[in-house]
């Protein structure tokens, strides 16, 4: 395994761990795909955890303006899902802290926790386990910046990028290995639903 490791060596740590399975899936909002990946399967064992994190943080460390920020760096994340990346990550770099976004419930706007304040010009990091459809990503950073912060980066372990991602042009951004799924729109446009496969209905 390479210090920063390579895409295969993500990909074949993901599959190993559970994190990364083929099959036929529906997700929540009605796109078909012939592949579901959930880091936090992955991310429960230390060992990959570290894997992971590390290779992250490495990647971050060869930007110099990163680099130069890491004593004063927060590293925010949006809960659940990317909470065990940006500890592994604040913790690999040695950056100042971590705290999170979360929602009440899904119909509800992100939010910090009772006397979490976003400071006026602090280095914000933005780290999540996977970039798919960028949604998350993109209320945390208007969360951050309305309170005043500047987001100066993005890392995540996977990019997995679906038809309506958006760009974070020209922020800074990171990832270990970029996953292209193929996906459909809705079962009536599915190859795999047309070939009879089975789907399977992913709630996360």
């Amino acid at each position: 395994m390479h210090l920063v490791p390579t895409h295969d060596e993500v990909v074949d740590l993901l599959r190993r761990t559970g994190g990364l399975r083929e099959g036929h899936f529906q997700y929540v909002n009605g796109l078909h795909a012939n592949e579901y990946l959930q880091v936090a399967l992955t991310m429960r064992y230390y060992e990959a955890a570290k894997i992971l994190s590390v290779g992250l943080s490495r990647q971050l460390r060869a930007n110099s303006e990163i680099r130069a920020m890491i004593p004063e760096l927060s590293i925010v994340a949006p809960a659940t899902g990317g909470l065990p990346v940006a500890y592994g990550v604040c913790e690999a770099l040695r950056a100042h802290q971590v705290y999170w976004a979360e929602r009440e419930n899904a119909n509800e706007p992100q939010r910090f926790r009772q006397y979490l304040e976003v400071k006026k010009g602090e280095k914000v990091l933005l780290v999540d386990d996977i970039l798919r459809t960028g949604q998350k990503l993109t209320e945390l950073k208007k969360l951050v910046e309305d309170r005043g912060g500047e987001v100066v980066g993005l890392a995540v372990v996977i990019y997995q990028p679906n038809p309506t991602t958006p760009s974070f042009d020209p922020l800074p951004f990171y990832y270990l290995a970029k996953l292209d799924a193929t996906y459909y729109k809705d079962a009536a446009s599915c190859d795999l639903c047309k070939a009879g496969v089975a789907v399977e209905k992913v709630w996360l």
